[in-house]
C-alpha cells in the first residue's frame, strides 16, 4: 500500500515538472494526441453539436524522424522513423475570424489526426474552451495517468535489489 502511494506520488511530481515545461496549448495537444482514439471519440461525442469546420488540410499519413540523446543530455542521435498523421481544420464557430485547429498524431489513425484537430480549434475559442477542457481533455489527462501509474506499479514489482553482504573477518 505504501509502494503504492509512493509510485503515485513520484507519477504527480514527474507530471507536475513536465507541465511547469508546457504551455496550455501545448499541453492540450501532447494529451490529445497521445490519447488512445476510441477513448477521445467516446468524450468527444459527449459534446453538444460541433460548428461548422472544413479541412484545410485533410488527414494525412507521413514519416517523421525520431531523434534522442544518450542519457538525455548525450549528442543527438537519429533512433528511427515513426509515421505520423496530421490534420488542420478550419471552424467557423462565430468567432470574429475562423480559427485552425491543428491535429498531429502518432500512427495512422485519421480519425484521431480530425478529432484531435476540432478539439485544438474548439479550446482555443472562448465560447467552446470550458466545454472542451472538462468532457474531453480533463478526462484524457485522468486516464493517461492512471495508466502512468499502474504501468510504474508493475514496473515496481518486480523491481530487484541487489545488495552484498560483508563477510567477517
Amino acid at each position: 500500500m505504501a509502494e503504492e502511494q509512493q509510485t503515485e506520488q513520484q507519477t504527480e511530481r514527474q507530471t507536475e515538472q513536465q507541465e511547469k515545461q508546457q504551455t496550455e496549448r501545448q499541453k492540450w495537444m501532447a494529451t490529445l494526441a497521445k490519447a488512445p482514439v476510441q477513448e477521445l471519440e467516446t468524450l468527444f461525442a459527449q459534446v453538444k453539436p460541433v460548428p461548422d469546420y472544413r479541412f484545410l488540410r485533410s488527414p494525412e499519413t507521413g514519416l517523421t524522424m525520431v531523434r534522442g540523446r544518450a542519457g538525455g543530455v548525450g549528442q543527438v542521435f537519429n533512433l528511427g522513423e515513426m509515421s505520423l498523421t496530421r490534420c488542420v481544420v478550419q471552424l467557423f464557430a462565430g468567432a470574429a475570424e475562423p480559427i485552425a485547429g491543428f491535429g498531429y498524431v502518432g500512427g495512422r489513425s485519421h480519425r484521431h489526426a480530425e478529432l484531435a484537430a476540432l478539439c485544438d480549434g474548439l479550446l482555443q475559442h472562448a465560447e467552446w474552451h470550458q466545454e472542451i477542457a472538462q468532457k474531453v481533455v480533463e478526462p484524457l489527462r485522468a486516464i493517461a495517468l492512471k495508466k502512468k501509474a499502474q504501468q510504474q506499479q508493475q514496473t515496481a514489482a518486480t523491481k530487484v535489489d541487489f545488495f552484498t553482504m560483508l563477510r567477517g573477518e
